[in-house]
């Protein structure tokens, strides 16, 4: 049996992955088939439904690619609503201090106060599955990743990293560069902040992922502990194959002097 992606990711294993803002399955469909090692489904910043977003994690997970999903926000309700649909982990923005991390691994996992049960999800196999084995399942697989990319975030991390129940801290660089005031992420102060982010990661034992919007950086940062990274989204791999698409087609045009 494979490793789980939760296992690969809590190793330290280099894992890539990508943005789908696209609400339909059928982005879903062809996005499963990149080769990549997980697309998080972005409800955040796109504008998904809770069907649409179901529909997309059903067909991620049929095709055997591991999901997550970037919530709106670290309710229960919406924790429960990706993880029931069978969502292999979710996402979660602008976590800004260890108590509301504790908040979102609660409800993250089974157990007393924690996420709600019901048989009758995917993620239980629509009646299917018997109770213990969907909460052994989810113990092993459900996967929990918090943002840090606001001030307060940054000065308790230390704390924040040692949570119970969260896996990864993912560093939400443009939101630092903003909350920041600086003019580019690439800016003195933004990667020194990055810097104690996956320091603190390393110290906790806690993987490290983050944004990067050029893949020329990922050797520094895996220098610097991190591993786990989303890089572009559906729209940008669209954007960036039909621009090559563009110039090739320009510069056969060129050379055939037409």
């Amino acid at each position: 049996m494979s490793a789980t992606f939760r296992t690969r990711l809590r190793k330290g294993e280099p894992l890539l992955g990508t943005f789908l803002r696209t609400p339909s399955f059928i982005a879903a469909e062809v996005m499963a088939r990149s080769g990549l090692d997980v697309i998080c489904v972005d409800t955040e910043h796109a504008p998904f439904g809770r069907v649409e977003t179901d529909a997309c994690v059903a067909t991620l997970r049929a095709h055997h690619m591991p999901s997550l999903v970037r919530v709106i926000a670290g309710t229960p309700e919406h924790i429960l609503a990706a993880l029931d649909s069978g969502a292999t982990g979710v996402l979660v923005p602008h976590v800004t201090s260890a108590a509301q991390a504790r908040e979102i691994a609660k409800a993250a996992h089974f157990g007393p106060g924690g996420r709600g049960y019901a048989g009758s999800s995917r993620a239980a196999g629509f009646t299917t599955k018997p109770m213990g084995q969907h909460l052994s399942d989810s113990a092993r697989d459900t996967t929990v990743i918090i943002q840090i990319e606001d001030l307060e975030a940054v000065d308790a991390v230390d704390e924040i990293a040692t949570v119970d129940g969260i896996d990864a801290l993912f560093i939400g660089r443009m939101d630092l560069t903003v909350a920041l005031c600086a003019s580019s992420p690439a800016d003195a102060k933004v990667l020194e902040a990055v810097r104690r982010i996956c320091r603190a990661g390393k110290s906790a034992g806690r993987a490290v992922g983050m944004f990067v919007a050029n893949v020329s950086e990922v050797p520094m940062w895996l220098t610097e502990g991190a591993g786990f990274f989303l890089m572009s989204s559906d729209h940008g791999l669209m954007l960036t194959g039909a621009k090559s698409l563009a110039a090739t087609f320009a510069d056969a045009r060129a050379k055939a002097g037409v």
